[in-house]
């Protein structure tokens, strides 16, 4: 995420100095920096006399209750306060995702130092290194963003279908009724953080056996993606003649389109065991521990799209290989042929590589259909294989 900012002017290179404790200020209040340039301020008119507007009220008494108080220090205030420099605390800032103010601006509080502090510390106790606490700082920054947005859409529509009320007036009703919400919401998100922290710990420690062994099968260790650490099945799933179909559907529609496939999506490969990496537009990246696992999820979403009444049917496309997981996403060549296969495959159909087939080729849930071979750009020639129910019921959703 990038943020506007002014350019700082150049700072000595003392190695991990934005996290040392601040020392004695130099004749421009910091040492080895200066502030950063700050524009002239016009004079600012006295406001003309008026009454309360109720809904400025409102935000003034939401803005305290979220932060935690009023707005009462500025941006040099918060930084001298956790003893490090500006350059150190704007670097955090950047990464939460906030934007740049000035110097005189009054804009944080002591909630803002609290929290500047334990990041910091993290780093200074050596738990952290300076670039772990960055890049950690920036995935809090971009989850809960996103998550915001997504919370406040989710409420502002609901208003309107159960209400009847323009959008516009929802949104200004949610200001005055969202201090409710507020506890709840924060408690789930508590609780959502530490069930996925342990589902992550508990899918480092007990790699699943079947994708322990199916790692090696049918590779012989000169594969594109021989060194990157991570053995995942990578799925993609594409809805068809979304293009088409976004163009004839208004706003509403176009926006209850796209929920019910997300929605989808996440229950059939949550059920499934795997992880939701992403979703683009039509389209949703996954991956799960196993081949099988995989295979699975696969089947499932190209069934579900097939007897959707409201969504077209899907193309979908799973690859056995090994991915470089970074900032929430995942990389490498697996991921890539998996969306080439994605392209590739019919509607309502699941299409595999050769490789990944081979890991399945013993399995009697799954039937396998070879296809022509395609040249694949990137690739080169590769060898497609439809992926089908064998016996077995598949996924159950309940």
């Amino acid at each position: 995420m990038t943020t506007a900012s002014r350019p700082d002017a150049a700072v000595p290179p003392p190695p991990k100095a934005v996290w040392q404790p601040q020392e004695l200020p130099g004749s421009n209040g910091h040492p080895g920096e200066r502030p950063d340039p700050v524009p002239a301020r016009a004079p600012v008119p006295a406001p003309a006399p008026a009454t309360a507007d109720p809904h400025r009220e409102a935000i003034r008494a939401l803005e305290i209750e979220l932060l935690g108080a009023e707005r009462t220090l500025r941006r040099r205030e918060v930084a001298a306060r956790a003893g490090v420099s500006l350059l150190s605390a704007r670097k955090l800032w950047r990464a939460m995702g906030f934007p740049n103010i000035g110097d005189e601006d009054v804009a944080f509080t002591e909630k803002d130092k609290e929290a500047l502090t334990t990041i910091i510390e993290l780093v200074r106790q050596e738990q952290l290194t300076e670039d772990a606490a960055i890049s950690i700082t920036r995935a809090v920054g971009q989850m809960t963003d996103r998550m915001v947005v997504w919370q406040i859409e989710a409420i502002v529509e609901e208003m309107v279908v159960q209400r009847g009320i323009p959008d516009a007036v929802a949104r200004k009703a949610l200001v005055s009724e969202l201090p409710d919400l507020i506890e709840p919401l924060e408690k789930m998100l508590v609780y959502a953080w530490r069930r996925q922290m342990n589902a992550a710990v508990q899918r480092l420690a007990l790699r699943a056996e079947s994708g322990l062994r199916a790692s090696e099968e049918g590779r012989d260790g000169h594969e594109d993606d021989a060194p990157l650490p991570l053995a995942r099945a990578v799925g993609f799933a594409d809805l068809v003649s979304y293009t088409s179909l976004s163009r004839q559907m208004n706003e509403r529609t176009l926006a209850q389109l796209v929920q019910r496939f997300e929605n989808k999506c996440a229950e059939i490969i949550s059920v499934g065991g795997g992880r939701l990496v992403k979703t683009i537009g039509d389209e949703v990246l996954y991956i799960a521990e196993s081949p099988e696992a995989g295979a699975e999820i696969s089947l499932a979403l190209a069934k579900a799209f097939t007897e959707d009444d409201l969504l077209p049917s899907a193309r979908v496309s799973m690859v056995w290989g090994r991915i470089l997981s970074r900032l929430g996403d995942i990389y490498g060549p697996t991921v890539n042929l998996a969306a080439r296969l994605t392209a590739l495959a019919e509607p309502g159909t699941v299409l595999i590589d050769a490789t990944t087939a081979a890991t399945l080729s013993g399995n009697e849930k799954f039937v396998l259909i070879p296809q022509q071979a395609r040249t694949v750009r990137g690739f080169g020639e590769v060898h497609p294989v439809t992926l089908a129910r064998g016996t077995g019921s598949g996924l159950v959703l309940d």
